[in-house]
């Protein structure tokens, strides 16, 4: 049997998907080779990759006037990519900083122009909170606002999209597609795919066309957006076997009815985990509860001292990756889409043994 992973990324895929993989991979639709030894540029591997894309737009709605790309670096390379391409004419930015992240993002932003840093992190009550937008010091003209909707490390998240007069700029590397979303509020969205997408070595960048002319002057175009707009994210080979795999994602995600039916299981998947965390004396969650993340939950046990134990049991359960970022230790259970409704229920399961032989 397959074991429930629970890795916050590279994470767990749809069974079906690696199936369908599995019987594609040495003979891809009679083809005689692998998706992996096809030429980019042929007119199958391209029917391929204008598929993944038309799906996507179909999955979250994006308006015509917006690009989307495939292309490779991960989204930490987008906190170089981003400012290079959107300061070229107005070389000011805020960036809200509410976690890792945020920080990594704004860290890079720094080296290419004026980055005006709104500190959003707070405590409320001793939980790990998010501001009121109200407090918040914006710039009066920036090229952009850029936060990061999901802290995958914290599991800290945005209640709302934020409501402000630049062009809105977000990483949704562990949220996409986890919720329905109103692209049309953004300048650029921008996501790697290793948590709700495909496989790593490969990153989502959808922006808005009034943005791909801004870039630097000295910007490589392989990084400038407007290059791989015209010429189909194909600048040079991309992750062809991320992006095919992606596009299998894609519809499977289609397959059980899109975003708005995933995302109704999502919610019953984290009120599931996060329910039974606040029922508990054993467990405790750092997060307020409006700022919640549905993808990522991380809690902490009573005893540090248990957490190995209660890993190495996990793992004989088939409960994988449950450990939390070694910036933070104690546990984080990623629940992103591919994790199944019985997945959750069998953590609870044994989250609530453990307790109960621990306690």
């Amino acid at each position: 049997m397959r074991a429930y992973n629970f890795c916050a990324g590279p994470a767990a895929l749809p069974t079906a998907v690696l199936e369908k993989a599995q019987q594609e991979m040495l003979d891809w639709q009679g083809k005689g080779l692998s998706i992996m030894e096809m030429s980019h540029r042929s007119n199958d591997y391209v029917a391929v990759a204008e598929k993944a894309e038309a799906d996507l737009r179909k999955l979250m709605n994006i308006p015509e006037n917006y690009k989307v790309l495939f292309l490779q670096g991960g989204a930490s390379l987008q906190f170089s990519a981003i400012p290079l391409n959107l300061l070229g004419k107005n070389n000011k930015a805020d960036y809200i900083h509410t976690g890792i992240w945020s920080e990594k993002a704004l860290k890079e932003a720094k080296r290419y122009g004026d980055v005006n840093v709104v500190d959003a992190a707070t405590l409320i009550d001793g939980k790990h909170a998010i501001t009121e937008q109200s407090t918040w010091n914006l710039s009066d003209h920036a090229a952009y606002v850029h936060y990061a909707d999901n802290e995958t490390i914290g599991g800290l998240q945005f209640a709302d999209v934020p409501e402000v007069n630049a062009p809105l700029v977000c990483d949704f590397s562990s949220s996409i597609l986890s919720a329905p979303l109103d692209v049309s509020k953004f300048g650029l969205i921008y996501a790697g795919a290793q948590k709700n997408i495909g496989p790593a070595g490969l990153t989502i960048v959808i922006i808005r066309d009034d943005l791909l002319d801004q870039a630097k002057p000295e910007i490589p175009s392989i990084l400038k957006y407007g290059d791989q707009a015209k010429n189909g994210s194909m600048v040079n080979t991309p992750a062809t076997y991320a992006w095919y795999l992606s596009g299998l994602v894609f519809e499977w995600l289609l397959e059980q009815g899109g975003v708005d039916a995933i995302y109704k299981i999502n919610q019953d998947k984290a009120k599931l985990l996060y329910s039974y965390i606040d029922a508990s004396d054993f467990y405790n969650n750092p997060i307020a509860i409006a700022n919640r993340s549905m993808m990522n939950v991380p809690f902490t046990l009573a005893d540090e001292a248990l957490e190995k134990t209660f890993l190495k049991e996990a793992e004989q359960k088939h409960l994988l990756n449950l450990a939390g970022h070694r910036s933070v230790g104690g546990m984080r259970a990623s629940i992103y889409n591919a994790v199944p409704l019985e997945g959750v229920q069998a953590l609870v399961n044994f989250m609530d043994d453990f307790a109960k032989r621990h306690g």
